[in-house]
């Protein structure tokens, strides 16, 4: 992951900064670039089998619906890697409060960067891609977290 990279998701494009200075708007294409639909939908289906096996953060999946779940994740990473615009959730700090509430925590968080990681990693995702990903899901920490 390439942590000098901070990518702040507006509407259908993303404001490239580094060490916090705006570069420029870039139009998100890692939906495309990573194989688009079936890709995403493959690395949702990964990602959840390692999330639902690690004792670390399983316990927030604990009664889920999980592919209630699945269908919503699949949905925002089309939308934050600039495919078709689905995702009708709620917003990350609102959609995971009741979580923070549980304890969900900085190492939480950590440990499903590292299973978004492996994952694209099993699908032979390049590694320019797989930062390009890790940067994005690393913009929502704060919300996520309810920093």
């Amino acid at each position: 992951m390439h942590s000098e990279y901070m990518l702040s998701m507006y509407s259908d494009s993303t404001t490239v900064c580094l060490d916090g200075k705006t570069t420029k708007e870039i139009k998100l294409s890692l939906y495309t670039d990573i194989g688009g639909e079936a890709a995403v939908n493959a690395a949702v289906d990964i990602f959840y089998r390692k999330v639902l096996k690690d004792d670390r953060i399983n316990r927030f999946f604990e009664g889920v619906d999980m592919d209630k779940q699945a269908a919503k994740q699949k949905a925002f990473l089309t939308m934050a890697f600039g495919g078709p615009h689905n995702y009708t959730g709620e917003d990350m700090r609102r959609g995971h409060a009741h979580l923070v509430a549980q304890g969900l925590n900085d190492s939480h968080f950590d440990a499903v960067m590292e299973h978004i990681g492996a994952t694209l990693t099993e699908l032979n995702v390049p590694a320019n891609l797989i930062a390009q990903a890790a940067a994005i899901a690393e913009s929502t920490r704060k919300d996520v977290l309810g920093k």
